[in-house]
């Protein structure tokens, strides 16, 4: 039987909500062994002169425990 955790990680970038959501996982990669999925609880954008400057991403992170 696996033991499966799950943390909240946010992550932002200039490019697009995918690349934030990338970002996250290559981030908690660096802490974080046997990443199982990611699922994307929220995504909100920061707007400037009209223009999306930066996407903003709030995922699950789920792993399991050895």
């Amino acid at each position: 039987m696996a033991i499966l955790k799950v943390i909240e990680v946010l992550a932002n970038s200039d490019k697009s909500w995918e690349d934030a959501t990338n970002n996250a996982v290559e981030q908690a990669a660096k802490s974080v062994n046997n990443i199982r999925s990611v699922y994307i609880n929220e995504q909100s954008a920061q707007v400037k002169d009209g223009k999306v400057t930066e996407y903003r991403v709030n995922v699950k992170i789920t792993f399991e425990v050895i």
